[in-house]
Formats: C-alpha cells, structure tokens, sequence
C-alpha cells in the first residue's frame, strides 16, 4: 500500500500542470487545416475556467490518508483512523486537484465580417484584447481560439 502512495501523489501534482494556454498547441493541431475568421471584439470579461477533476487527487488524498490513520492507535483504533484519514484525505486530495485546475480566462464577444456575433472563452496569454480591436478567430473542429488580425495581405496584379 505503501509503494502506491508516492506515484499516486506524483500523478496527483503533475495532472495539476496541464496547459490550457491559447499559446500553446496539442499535438492533434500539428498539422491541421483550420478556418480563421476576421472579426472585431465587442467586449471582454474576465472569468475563471473551473479546475479539472480527474478523481486522481481523491484517490491520492484517501491513500495517504489512509495509511497516515491506520498508523495511530492499536490494531482496532486503526481500522477506524484509516477509515477516517482515507475519508478526510479523499475530500482534502479532491478540493486540492480542483483548485489546483483552476485558471484566468477571458469570454470574448466577437462580432464576425459576416455580421454573426460568436462568443469564446479562452484561458488569458500573453495577448491583451479591448473592444475595437481586429482579431481573428481560429476554428478546428469544436476548438476556437482568438488571435490579434495580422495586416492585411497586398493584392498582386496578374501580369
């Protein structure tokens, strides 16, 4: 039981470093055809993205629990501590891998050129956004993300 606790804590902590970045990509985007649309914000709220409940940090918080109660006591007292600790730890390990998740975000209100108004949350990077700003909006499959307008391409005459 021992042996369990230290890679079910380790897996507990590192699943907490998950990048939700719209700075960073997934290896399902490399080299895939995505549609941008140009578009102009309206608004931008600040809002918080709700942390990611795997079950692993409950599951690592009834471990350790657990065994830290079932040390206390004699053989009877600790039945009951280990049941406690694995209760107390699950709740404690659950709140922890959710708070742990949690991230600043923003929810864009995008008016499109089509005149079709969209609405994207994303987790804040390194881009700042005000109303008034030309954007464009970088769709693939059910994933968008916002991204400052790069100027306009120059039209070549054909000769």
């Amino acid at each position: 039981m021992r042996r369990l606790a230290l890679p079910l804590l380790l897996a507990a902590s590192l699943s907490a470093c998950v990048s939700v970045s719209p700075d960073v990509r997934g290896r399902h985007e490399v080299q895939r055809m995505a549609q941008v649309q140009d578009g102009t914000v309206v608004s931008v709220r600040q809002v918080r993205i709700d942390g990611h409940q795997s079950g692993l940090g409950a599951t690592a918080g009834a471990v350790a629990g657990g065994m830290a109660g079932g040390s206390v006591g004699g053989r009877r007292d600790g039945v009951v501590f280990a049941t406690l600790g694995a209760i107390l730890g699950g709740v404690i390990g659950n709140a922890i891998e959710r708070d742990a998740g949690k991230d600043s975000a923003l929810e864009l209100i995008i008016q499109l050129r089509n005149g079709e108004r969209v609405a994207i949350v994303q987790a804040q990077g390194d881009e700042r956004f005000a109303p008034g700003d030309a954007v464009m909006v970088i769709s693939q499959g059910r994933g968008a993300r916002v991204t400052r307008a790069l100027p306009p391409v120059p039209e070549h005459s054909a000769r």
